[in-house]
């Protein structure tokens, strides 16, 4: 069994942040959200890894992520050089892939169920493909199924203007071989990709069993600002543990769970979590209220943050409000003018630096 993870895709919606970076690589709670998909793979006991990249992202993807060995995967790096639909992404990772089963697994998605549940039905049901749903309440958004009372699906249809149900495709595929030849069989969508829906209604089409099966837990789609600040804030509340590695002098005041890395520096300051604090940061007379997430090297002084993410090397320098509901890029700088507004909301591309007048 082998696993395909797709991490190309220009991230637009994530736009500023994405022009200088892969949106998968974004942290959620100072983790790469590709990184979350890798760790549940490998705990469902499947170490073969292919991960699809752009030419565009793919060598940051490969800098950060290296061969896996962190992460306790053997990771293949395959280029796609144009966006060609999911379906295509497949038919490129065919030499990698081989005969082999696998699971395909969108590098943006974040899902709280552990994977081997669902491998499990689908190596003892001998499927031709299972796909991984959850009902939502806007299904004209998503790609949706049609199952019957056994959770077969019987049909899909992307982004539907009247849906056959509010069952929606998290992006989490189990497949055969068999999706080879139902590949080969699909021609272009009218957006000129090669679509995986198409496939798997290939498969449908062709009398081969593709099963349902629904998500318990949470699925987070990190595609847009308020998505990943919600990732972050269930990431923190569910899997954060105390760590105050990091100097905090006695006027500081720590409540709730707080992880603070080696070589941080906390001044004067109060810090109620949950909270997550990158290494080597500097933060001094500030207030870091809950569901924040500050990435390495940061400096913030005389600031106020809560429900936000920075990531490494942003600076707040004596802003005198508190910024709330925020993401802010690599290395941005936000400093006080001489006047302020009455209230802040960023989103921050890397290498910026704003004035607030």
């Amino acid at each position: 069994m082998k696993a395909l993870i797709l991490s190309g895709g220009k991230g637009t919606r994530l736009r500023p942040l994405t022009y200088t970076g892969a949106k998968q690589l974004v942290p959620v709670a100072n983790k790469p959200i590709l990184w979350y998909g890798i760790e549940s793979i490998v705990k469902a006991g499947i170490t073969e890894i292919g991960i699809i990249i752009s030419p565009e992202t793919g060598e940051e993807i490969r800098r950060k992520t290296g061969l896996g060995e962190q992460l306790g995967a053997n990771i293949t790096y395959i280029v796609q050089d144009e966006p060609l639909g999911l379906a295509h992404a497949v038919k490129v990772a065919q030499p990698f892939l081989k005969d082999d089963p696998f699971i395909m697994y969108l590098g943006d998605n974040l899902i709280q169920d552990d994977l081997h549940l669902f491998l499990d039905k689908f190596k003892n049901k001998h499927l031709d493909g299972l796909i991984l749903l959850r009902s939502v309440h806007n299904p004209t958004a998503f790609g949706v199924a049609e199952v019957d009372n056994q959770g077969r699906v019987l049909k899909l249809v992307e982004k539907p203007k009247n849906p056959p149900s509010n069952l929606a495709l998290v992006g989490v595929y189990f497949f055969s071989p068999g999706i080879h030849e139902a590949i080969a069989n699909i021609q272009p969508s009218a957006r000129g990709e090669l679509e995986i829906t198409d496939a798997i209604q290939e498969l449908i089409d062709s009398e081969k069993i593709v099963e349902s099966l629904q998500l318990n837990g949470w699925w987070l789609d990190t595609g847009k600002k308020d998505d990943l600040l919600e990732a972050n804030r269930i990431i923190l509340d569910t899997n954060l543990t105390i760590n105050k590695a990091g100097s905090v002098d006695q006027k500081s005041k720590i409540s709730g769970r707080v992880n603070i890395k080696e070589g941080t520096t906390i001044i004067n300051s109060t810090i109620r979590g949950p909270v997550i604090i990158g290494e080597n940061c500097h933060i001094e007379n500030c207030f870091i209220g809950p569901y924040t997430s500050i990435g390495d090297n940061c400096t913030l002084i005389d600031a106020d943050i809560e429900h936000s993410v920075l990531l490494e090397g942003a600076q707040i320098l004596e802003i005198h409000q508190r910024i709330v509901d925020s993401l802010i890029g690599q290395r941005a700088k936000l400093e006080m003018a001489p006047q302020r507004p009455k209230a802040l909301r960023f989103m921050v591309g890397d290498d910026s630096h704003i004035e607030l007048v």
